[in-house]
């Protein structure tokens, strides 16, 4: 076999590639894995001033959850073509879909319409992360992964500095060049997505090595029909009511659209979307359900820090997104730090349960707060949050891809980042559904005791006899009606969709609704930091795992070439000419491949 002349990047005869090449590849991988990560850093950054522009903070999950749901079920879809028919095509069908819902969300003019369109715009996020980390684990070892995190965890690290100082920029601007400010949040994806576009149709030509399957349309319809009823209903339950009979029949739905899924992926096999037999390996069943908790707990309690930040302690959106630093750096040193010691020893087990550990320790502070917690202390917390996700994230995905045969590297890391995702979405539904069904009662109980002490009522003669004050209509009016008790639920309603105007209220007045919503976000804290021990008790039934030395390409190349030699000397040439085809770190890793 001859390599093709071209200026793309191939595998050697053997399926390994050179330290170069792999540079070459991650360049056009980590374009678009920034492309996706620098999205979620601002838009999560400035969702709070959107919403409060379009008049909808209440519908704030509704925009996450859309996102959030499409990505997730569009990404074991992905998997299952890429293995398919290779990573490239649908990578960049992946950023092509990314870029056209982000220019459709540029055009809202309410919550709910931008949220179709993140719907949209998460039907492309879907490939992104997925097919990144799949193609990573096609041509990298495990053992040698690490020497190539730190290329990595600068996207993340990059994206977390820069998408909360762009998305403050543009969220804090009330116009550039005509358009409103933040709607050039989703326009500055498209010359990023073109930059990626460009680098990955350059860079990225790793051989696939074909699966003769169908596409398994049924089981992928069938996920639709079971999921989306069912995150529905954790997102606007508590709306609707639990027991409702909107409720009630997604429930119904949903459970029957799950009972479908598994009927169809028994019957398609190999063939399925998601391989039922996966779940039959005890490490890939254990890390799915880990990974589904951690997911909750993490997606969950991670995407009310900013709203916090914003409503409790005043900042804007830049400052907000910079105070979310110590939980970006724990989050980094960690999985820095874990990479090197993966890499040196071999042993995996551990760093998922311990970080999932220290995670719950670091919720379990965050549950502490309130709206007089100092910021330090509240920075603090988020370190440790960010310490223990660190110590699991990377290594949650690692073990997956080495449980799975090296032919199904697309599927597996798409199923577990499904699974990851599916409790994310989850988590965030569920948790906005609790702190929007709390706030109202929170604020109440602390009206209720600042006009015990007296505090309101100084607060609000303050605010009446406040010459400027008048000159903001919504925040004079919440002054008004508390000082008349009989249009006093009309605050309520005024902050629970513009919640900007608390900070623009006297400190004595908007200190109620503070501690209102900080007291309902920390018991989300709770709840997450609960789900986090149950997933360190989940992990800590995994079997010891002994790491792959070489690439999943590699070894793919030589199942397909034991697979078509014929028998007898034919085999045992074939076999002796693939030994040599181990990761450079084959032999000197080898003696540590040991159980732990």
């Amino acid at each position: 076999m001859t390599t093709p002349k071209t200026s793309s990047v191939h595998a050697s005869e053997d399926g390994e590639f050179t330290h170069r090449q792999i540079l070459v590849i991650l360049a056009g991988l980590m374009s678009a894995m920034f492309l996706a990560s620098l999205d979620q850093t601002i838009v999560s950054t400035a969702i709070r001033t959107i919403a409060d522009d379009l008049q909808g903070l209440d519908a704030q999950a509704w925009v996450t959850t859309a996102y959030l749901m499409t990505s997730t079920i569009s990404t074991p879809l992905y998997g299952k073509l890429s293995d398919i028919y290779g990573r490239k095509p649908f990578f960049v069908i992946g950023i092509v879909i990314f870029v056209f819902g982000s220019l459709l969300c540029t055009l809202a003019t309410s919550m709910y319409m931008l949220a179709v369109f993140r719907g949209i715009q998460g039907l492309g996020a879907g490939a992104l992360m997925s097919l990144a980390l799949a193609i990573i684990g096609d041509i990298i070892p495990p053992r040698d992964r690490a020497k190539y995190q730190g290329y990595m965890l600068a996207v993340f690290a990059s994206s977390s500095v820069l998408g909360p100082v762009i998305g403050g920029f543009f969220a804090g601007a009330d116009t550039i060049f005509g358009i409103d400010g933040w709607r050039w949040i989703f326009l500055i994806n498209v010359p990023i997505g073109a930059a990626a576009l460009t680098l990955v149709m350059i860079t990225l030509n790793v051989k696939n090595v074909r699966v003769d399957h169908r596409v398994d349309w049924a089981g992928a319809a069938a996920i639709v029909v079971g999921l989306v009823p069912l995150l529905l209903v954790a997102e606007q339950g508590n709306t609707w009511g639990w027991g409702s009979p909107a409720a009630l029949g997604c429930y119904v739905v949903g459970l029957a659209g799950i009972g479908l899924f598994l009927i169809v992926e028994a019957r398609a096999g190999d063939q399925a979307l998601i391989p039922l037999r996966l779940f039959r390996d005890r490490t890939f069943a254990i890390v799915t359900v880990g990974g589904v908790i951690v997911g909750m707990a993490m997606f969950g309690g991670m995407m009310t820090l900013p709203l916090y930040m914003q409503i409790v302690h005043g900042a804007d959106p830049m400052e907000s997104g910079l105070m979310m630093l110590p939980l970006v750096a724990g989050m980094m040193g960690a999985s820095i730090v874990s990479g090197q010691l993966i890499s040196r020893t071999g042993r995996v087990r551990e760093f998922p349960i311990f970080g999932t550990a220290v995670a719950a320790v670091g919720l379990f502070l965050l549950w502490t707060i309130d709206a007089d917690t100092s910021l330090t202390l509240v920075m603090v917390y988020m370190l440790v949050l960010g310490i223990g996700l660190g110590n699991c994230m990377q290594p949650l995905t690692l073990i997956v891809q080495n449980a799975v045969s090296p032919r199904e590297i697309g599927v597996a890391t798409a199923s577990a980042t499904f699974f990851r995702q599916l409790g994310g979405t989850a988590g965030v539904a569920v948790f906005l559904s609790i702190l929007f069904s709390r706030v109202g009662g929170s604020i109440s109980g602390e009206l209720k005791q600042a006009a015990a002490d007296g505090s309101l009522a100084r607060g609000v003669q303050e605010g009446l006899a406040d010459p400027a004050l008048r000159q903001d209509p919504d925040a004079y009016g919440i002054v008004r009606a508390l000082a008349d008790p009989t249009t006093g639920a009309g605050a309520l309603e005024t902050v629970t969709k513009d919640s900007s105007v608390i900070n623009r209220l006297p400190e004595l007045v908007a200190h109620p609704f503070e501690q209102g919503y900080a007291l309902s976000m920390s018991e989300i804290y709770l709840v997450a930091g609960i789900l986090a021990v149950a997933a360190s008790v989940i992990l800590a039934f995994m079997p010891q795992i002994v790491l792959r030395t070489g690439s999943a390409q590699a070894e793919a190349a030589r199942e397909a070439a034991a697979a078509a030699a014929p028998t007898g000397t034919d085999v045992e040439a074939a076999e002796s000419a693939t030994t040599t085809t181990t990761s450079p770190s084959a032999d000197r890793s080898r003696s540590a491949d040991q159980p732990d």
